[in-house]
């Protein structure tokens, strides 16, 4: 057994793919003062203040860092889905991903709710809608990933909605802190190693 050094400007962290090769068996959808709202053209600034209001606590970053080009040759992609989630003022609180680019495959690339809103049973509502608009003519298999610095009960999460863990691999990165992608009192939880306080 052996420990890895990770630089201070680096964040290491575990990720576990699952998936799910048939469809569950169908189930009442859970109650939830939310609603699911497709934006089949959505524009980058609306998508990335999204994008951050529901992953900066988990240090989401990636699609922050992208050019418009790169960001809109995804979301805008006939075969990728964005949905927003919204709450009864009309105020964009979740967001779900699904990514059909690859024939007979469904990944839900981004599932996510605003940190405030854990604990409420929300997250069944949104894997509820998100598995019966991910299992399509065509789909066998629905698959995601989730990491060690996603919600500590993710992982459990996606278990118990059936989800079966497959792979896990390391990804290594430069802290989106340190990059000035966010804000360095982000993500409280993880350790920033560089700060200068």
């Amino acid at each position: 057994m052996g420990l890895t050094p990770v630089p201070p400007e680096q964040l290491a962290t575990i990720v576990t793919t699952l998936e799910m090769r048939e469809r569950p068996r169908p189930r009442p959808l859970p109650d939830a003062p939310l609603r699911l709202v497709r934006w089949p053209a959505p524009a980058p600034d609306a998508y990335r203040a999204l994008f951050r209001r529901v992953g900066a606590r988990w240090l989401w970053f990636s699609r922050l860092v992208m050019d418009d080009a790169q960001l809109l040759a995804i979301i805008r992609d006939s075969s990728v889905e964005v949905y927003a989630a919204v709450d009864r003022a009309g105020i964009e609180v979740g967001m779900l991903e699904l990514d059909i680019r690859v024939a007979g495959a469904c990944e839900i690339s981004y599932f996510a709710l605003a940190p405030e809103l854990a604990g409420r049973g929300l997250g069944r509502w949104l894997m509820a809608e998100a598995l019966a608009r991910a299992w399509r003519p065509g789909v066998t298999r629905v698959w995601l990933h989730t990491c060690t610095l996603d919600h500590p009960s993710a992982l459990g999460f996606y278990r118990a909605q059936g989800f079966t863990p497959i792979a896990r691999t390391i990804e290594t990165f430069a802290d989106p802190r340190a990059l000035g992608v966010l804000p360095e009192d982000c993500a409280p939880q993880v350790p920033y190693l560089t700060s200068r306080r």
